[in-house]
């Protein structure tokens, strides 16, 4: 069988996501495809690293991958179609950002995205995969934020401290000011206040 002196080569992107579980906020989601001869030392699952860490390397992710996009999907489409089903319309835009066609994407987590390409979920991958961890490094810089921008919109509940998270000072906040446009009306701590 004669051969064409072509191989394809498999181009690999990774995705996470950041924001799945705040009370406020967008979900925002990243895709990377690393360039293996412009190597990027320290990245790993963005939880584990620092604030300023985080930001040093969202720098050089976007100077140095082959192709990288972010992707939101808004408080809005979330209370519409659900977290899950906004969390995958977020790792789509981030995943139609790119510049170059990916052949194989990586995913953390188990729930695989509707994505037009082969799709493998990897549990834990941000730890794992050095393309799920700029994805997440990417994800996790662009909602923090937009977080603050947030905060600045709607003083009062800290959203630059917490990010939206339902800590203890955000609960007293919503408690005592009612939930601004940016919480998510249909996450249940935010319901209940709504419901009272």
């Amino acid at each position: 069988m004669a051969t064409t002196g072509i191989e394809c080569v498999e181009i690999i992107c990774g995705i996470d996501e950041a924001g799945r579980g705040p009370l406020a906020g967008p979900v925002v989601a990243a895709a990377v495809i690393l360039d293996p001869s412009r190597r990027i030392n320290g990245l790993n699952d963005s939880k584990q690293l620092t604030e300023e860490r985080r930001n040093v390397l969202a720098v050089r992710i976007r100077e140095r991958a082959i192709a990288w996009g972010v992707g939101v999907a808004t408080v809005e489409e979330i209370d519409q179609v659900n977290i899950r089903q906004a969390n995958f319309l977020a790792m789509q835009r981030a995943f139609a950002q790119l510049s170059v066609a990916p052949t194989h994407v990586l995913v953390d987590g188990n729930d695989p995205p509707p994505i037009a390409c082969k799709v493998t979920c990897i549990v834990g991958g941000d730890a794992l995969k050095p393309c799920i961890s700029a994805a997440s490094i990417l994800a996790k810089t662009a909602r923090d934020s937009m977080m603050v921008d947030l905060c600045a919109q709607y003083p009062g509940y800290g959203f630059s401290q917490h990010k939206g998270y339902g800590v203890a000072a955000h609960m007293e906040a919503l408690r005592r000011l009612g939930p601004s446009p940016t919480h998510r009306r249909t996450f249940a701590p935010v319901r209940a206040l709504l419901n009272c």
